[in-house]
């Protein structure tokens, strides 16, 4: 005989089970509210008792919070004060000479020669403008030669710039010591300070230029000094010859050739994310390089000055901390009567290593704060009044 089954008894019995699963629930709500409020209580007296024991002994505390505030003053003016010559480092770099991107023949930057240079390109100066980011383009034809006075040479390095241009990034107009800038159309030179004094030349001597010209073109000129400039790179001082752009392609027979065009931005930050759209964008036969490709020797120098930076601090914050664990292991020894008491009475030596924990968290607390107050101030004010690098 078939059994029928009921559906009312399976519907009742599944209501009783849920019915239990839910006052289980409630059960272990409760008791984890039960819990949280022992927890909440255990740490509120805990806290309490840390506190007053930290002042018990003001003498012992002020001196452990001193050494730590002092640690973390100097390892945060140590870091300013490295990252600001980092910057300053960037900015000289970028705005005295490379910018932050440049636009090269894709075989120039392995193969420095002018026969690597490409046409000066409109539409692609055009493409480039278009992005809001790009505060300016420069065009730049670079090479290099024997600049020579008298029985006196020296090798060169050779700018043709747009005045006006060039100096929207370099400033260059207002490193002029002697003379006058370039123009449109001249035919004079500006020199760096350090090769005049070489060369023993002043304004308006002819210094004669050898050069190699595009596609192996022997290049030679006397052209008069206009200008003499103080270059803030020693380097480039001492041998940088700054001619008319239309001059220089002239001179080394490279009709409307570049070598490069200088792409400028505001910042760092901005040029990390336009370099990725204009290297998706342009293509062979052209390259994008920001100023980290083009100085790796830099890049790698603050990398190396970071590290040496961060074993430094490193070896500062060993000496704080085995300073702390001395003045920790003191406070010990002079209370173990107390805690023996504490003990004693009913004190369970876990909560008593609790409350030093929670001591020891407090100090440290305390003296990263208060560092950190005095140092960030300090910091913002030299910032903001201290000149920068000029």
């Amino acid at each position: 005989m078939k059994q029928i089954c009921n559906p009312y008894s399976v519907t009742h019995n599944n209501n009783r089970q849920l019915e239990t699963w839910n006052l289980e629930l409630e059960i272990w709500n409760l008791e984890l509210g039960t819990w949280n409020l022992k927890l909440g209580t255990f740490m509120t007296t805990n806290l309490k008792l840390a506190w007053r024991n930290l002042w018990r002994n003001k003498r012992r505390t002020l001196i452990t919070l001193a050494s730590i505030f002092f640690g973390v003053l100097l390892s945060a003016y140590m870091t300013s004060m490295q990252e600001g010559t980092y910057g300053q480092m960037i900015e000289m770099a970028v705005k005295f000479h490379s910018g932050y991107m440049q636009i090269h023949n894709e075989d120039y930057w392995g193969n420095k020669s002018i026969n690597n240079s490409f046409d000066y390109s409109q539409t692609l100066v055009d493409q480039l403008k278009k992005h809001p980011e790009i505060d300016f383009v420069i065009p730049r034809l670079e090479s290099f030669g024997l600049a020579s006075a008298g029985e006196l040479t020296r090798g060169s390095a050779i700018f043709g710039i747009v005045p006006e241009a060039e100096t929207q990034l370099t400033g260059i107009a207002n490193r002029i010591v002697s003379g006058k800038y370039l123009q449109s159309g001249d035919n004079g030179v500006v020199i760096g300070e350090g090769l005049a004094t070489y060369l023993k030349m002043n304004l308006n001597d002819t210094l004669v230029i050898i050069s190699q010209g595009y596609h192996g073109v022997s290049s030679a000129g006397k052209f008069p000094i206009q200008g003499i400039i103080r270059h803030i790179s020693p380097q480039l001082n001492k041998s940088v010859i700054y001619m008319e752009l239309k001059t220089c392609q002239n001179f080394l027979e490279a009709e409307n050739k570049l070598t490069s065009l200088v792409v400028n931005v505001a910042s760092n930050e901005v040029m990390k994310r336009t370099i990725k759209k204009l290297k998706s964008e342009i293509r062979s036969p052209y390259s994008v390089m920001s100023w980290s490709e083009m100085q790796p020797e830099l890049v790698q120098l603050i990398q190396t000055k970071r590290a040496g930076g961060v074993i430094m601090k490193a070896i500062l914050y060993m000496v704080i901390a085995f300073g702390i664990f001395g003045t920790i292991m003191m406070m010990i020894a002079e209370r173990r009567r107390e805690f023996g008491v504490m003990v004693s009475i009913g004190l369970q030596k876990t909560k008593l290593a609790m409350i030093l924990f929670i001591e020891t968290i407090l100090i440290g607390f305390l003296g990263v704060l208060s560092g950190l107050a005095v140092s960030l101030p300090l910091i913002l004010a030299q910032t903001r009044y201290c000149p920068p690098m000029k």
